[in-house]
């Protein structure tokens, strides 16, 4: 049973005192398969230094976070056009909008969002998507640059069914961890209407630990709680859904 994770931040320093051991963990628990979204510019040395020390296990993607972009966002562009054009990676992310925390950079997120997506539409990459209090925002920069060359994932998906769909719809995949044990999380009320087929695993560690670990620090190995939990909604085994998701991630990142 190989199970992904297909969005984690395993260079955060949340994990500077027991990387090794966590990452171990979650390998010992079959969770092999660990996808790196970027925040800026400043994680890229530990990004290449974790996918250096687990070849096999870590594959990186590149990107600006919306809550990162600042009064230098046209700068961190240049880094992820920069780096984009000297080697391999697996998907332009974490890219989005995010109006949690600041209204006011909405036009710069707006920018670099579309300037992101384009990037994958150029380099044939699927880009992963942050949305916080923002699917309007997202929805319609997604509309004016759809196409079939346009596909991802729907990170950390927290939406209504209708969104859902609406997701679906631009050829993402919708990002599922620890939420969907929240009693408050909602998305377990509709995801059996989904087809598992356009469902990924994800944890987004250190951040969102599922029951019975929320409020604590997220690791890869809790995936384990998150399968369970749609093993349930979906009335199959374990086996089945982390199978048909580590597929699903192959279609995505194309390993």
């Amino acid at each position: 049973m190989t199970i992904t994770d297909t969005h984690t931040h395993l260079y955060s320093e949340e994990f500077d005192q027991d990387r090794e051991e966590m990452i171990q963990r979650a390998i010992d628990s079959g969770v092999s398969r660990f996808f790196i979204p970027a925040i800026d510019s400043s994680c890229t040395a530990a990004m290449y230094d974790l996918e250096k020390n687990y070849p096999e296990h870590v594959f990186l993607m590149m990107g600006l976070h919306p809550t990162y972009v600042k009064e230098n966002y046209l700068e961190e562009l240049q880094h992820v056009e920069e780096e984009l054009a000297k080697r391999k990676f697996y998907a332009i992310g974490e890219i989005g909008i995010d109006l949690f925390w600041d209204k006011t950079r909405l036009p710069q997120q707006q920018i670099a969002f579309r300037k992101q997506i384009q990037l994958a539409k150029q380099y044939k990459l699927p880009i992963v998507i942050h949305c916080r209090e923002a699917f309007d925002e997202v929805f319609e920069i997604l509309e004016e640059e759809k196409s079939p060359e346009l596909f991802g994932i729907f990170h950390c998906f927290t939406g209504t069914y209708e969104q859902a769909l609406q997701a679906i719809s631009y050829n993402m995949k919708l990002g599922i961890g620890g939420v969907v044990t929240f009693k408050n999380g909602k998305i377990d009320q509709f995801l059996n209407q989904i087809d598992l087929k356009h469902i990924v695993l994800e944890t987004d560690s250190p951040y969102l630990a599922p029951i019975p670990f929320r409020g604590k620090r997220n690791e890869s190995s809790y995936l384990l709680n998150v399968i369970d939990k749609l093993a349930g909604i979906y009335n199959l085994s374990a086996k089945d859904i982390a199978n048909s998701t580590t597929e699903n991630s192959k279609m995505i990142f194309g390993i």
